[in-house]
């Protein structure tokens, strides 16, 4: 089926149970899904939580996947706030059901339902707004700064902060974004924050923009300094000049004849960037070229012995050959030459023995690449009857060959992915650090699958989720390794059709995020599609 329209949902609840008996109640909404065709319900996510309140606005969204042809049924629980993550049904606050059709169907895009679930009491209501997000994908960064804002602490100066609101079609405001508290100041600087044009405005450049001014103040009563109003138009005006606004207080204004205003607020900065997705890429015509290195090193095992990771009985492929096939499989659909190159490290290879660590997997050295990942398959297999399993484990040359083509074409027509799988008993890290640290900015990224029972520390440390790899005091540009545990995806049941597509999930997961990264540092915008 066709993905279809992406729909917000903004949360609001009215008077909702008062359960705490010291402080008003600190509600959250939790949403749940039907999985389509059963009865199961899955949490598909929850709002913030908002402190001492009955009435709460939850600025946090849910953007669902909208199917005209289905029924989606949801269902939003309120337990009673974030102290219990596993809630008593005692201190629940209700629960709503509600198709989304319901929802988009309503007028203006609005539900308001009771609540119910806690016999012989009003549980109040849960008001729903659907909007259909346009496919605006710019993403805004702006920053602000305030002068002379109205003392409101009897002690201290004030603890400003903004709240952001959008104005709907039918005149009414949805809250977008709140920027940080600073504390004990008239004249605040708040961080620069980035938020999606759709979200400030939903694509209409001169839809209202209300942003109001409050004191914090501890106990969820936070004092309203003042408001002003701008549009998406105006804030982008600030791209070449500041614009300052006055911040009025209409209570004030009536009141006292002299009254100016209750402080500025100035708009430091402003700019747009166009958020492109790993789609984008790929439609505008980037190929992904897929190159595979097995490891052929003697800590494998003999490849005729059972305890062998590199065994393949006549039921069952090796740890080796599952892994290329589950990772592969997946890739090949992004390569439009369907040739993979494939090389082997760690062997002694015919006819004089040598000790290679690239060595072509189908022993054409002019050509390694293989057809399809059956060809990559029947290599393989091929070359653990001809070469003897040796040693070091290297893992520098073969990424150092691969980044060198990827050298060749850094345009954003190509990306490359190397797939290595290994036991992990690796003999040069230094010069594999070295590597990936100069492979980081060229268009690439790498896969190490880990098969076998070795403790991977090292393959972990490549990896570089937890710590950024450095190599000689220079550190990677981006992290562009992800490894994975074989071991991790071979359940018991024996299902492997279902624990392979995890593990290539798994190992894809980080690719896109990699590739986008990649053309976002170099300003690669993704070529037109031609129109179908």
């Amino acid at each position: 089926s066709v993905p279809g329209t992406k729909v917000e949902l903004t949360v609001s609840c009215r008077n909702l149970l008062d359960m705490d008996t010291f402080s008003k109640s600190d509600p959250v909404v939790v949403l749940f899904v039907q999985v389509s065709g059963s009865s199961e319900w899955k949490e598909f996510g929850r709002t913030e939580v908002i402190d001492n309140t009955l009435n709460p606005d939850f600025v946090r969204k849910f953007v669902l996947d909208y199917y005209f042809e289905e029924k989606q049924n949801l269902r939003f629980d309120v337990p009673p706030g974030s102290h219990s993550a596993l809630f008593g049904v005692q201190d629940f606050l209700g629960q709503a059901f509600v198709a989304l059709g319901e929802v988009i169907g309503s007028q203006r895009g609005r539900l308001e339902r009771p609540l119910t679930g806690v016999p012989g009491k009003r549980c109040g209501t849960i008001l729903l707004l659907a909007e259909e997000l346009s496919n605006c994908r710019d993403i805004v960064t702006m920053q602000l700064c305030a002068n002379k804002l109205d003392k409101k602490d009897f002690f201290g100066k004030s603890d400003p902060f903004l709240v952001f609101y959008r104005s709907n079609e039918d005149g009414t405001f949805t809250i977008c974004h709140k920027t940080e508290v600073v504390k004990n100041t008239l004249n605040p600087v708040w961080q620069p924050f980035t938020i999606p044009v759709r979200a400030l405005c939903n694509g209409d450049y001169d839809r209202t923009v209300k942003i109001d001014v409050y004191d914090w103040d501890r106990d969820g009563s936070h004092d309203f300094i003042g408001e002003f109003a701008t549009s998406y138009r105006e804030l982008s005006r600030a791209q070449s000049q500041f614009t300052v606004y006055e911040v009025l207080n209409p209570r004030k204004k009536c009141k006292k004849k002299k009254y100016v205003n209750s402080g500025t607020v100035t708009l430091l900065s402003f700019s747009v960037e166009s958020e492109f997705t790993f789609v984008d890429y790929i439609r505008g015509g980037t190929q992904l070229n897929f190159t595979v290195a097995i490891d052929f090193t003697a800590s494998n095992g003999l490849p005729s012995q059972p305890t062998s990771l590199h065994y393949a009985s006549p039921y069952q492929l090796s740890a080796y050959a599952l892994a290329l096939k589950a990772v592969g499989e997946i890739i090949q659909d992004y390569d439009s030459d369907k040739l993979f190159p494939a090389y082997g490290f760690g062997a002694k290879v015919p006819p004089d023995g040598k000790i290679s660590h690239q060595f072509p997997l189908n022993n054409n050295v002019e050509n390694p690449s293989c057809a399809g990942i059956e060809g990559v398959l029947e290599s393989y297999l091929q070359s653990l009857r001809t070469v003897q399993l040796y040693g070091p484990t290297n893992f520098a040359p073969v990424i150092n060959q691969v980044a060198g083509t990827a050298a060749q074409v850094t345009d954003g027509s190509q990306y490359h992915v190397l797939l290595i799988i290994t036991d992990g008993v690796i003999s040069d890290m230094l010069q594999t650090k070295e590597a990936i640290v100069t492979a980081s900015s060229l268009p690439m990224s790498i896969i190490i699958v880990g098969v076998g029972p070795a403790e991977f520390e090292a393959m972990e440390e490549l990896d570089g989720d937890e710590v950024r790899l450095s190599s000689r005091g220079r550190y990677a540009e981006r992290d562009i390794v992800q490894f994975v545990p074989f071991r991790d995806y071979v359940d018991d049941s024996g299902n492997q059709v279902l624990s392979m597509a995890r593990l290539a999930k798994d190992v894809l997961a980080e690719i896109p995020e990699q590739l986008l990264s990649y053309m976002k540092t170099r300003d690669i915008k993704p070529r037109r599609a031609d129109p179908e």
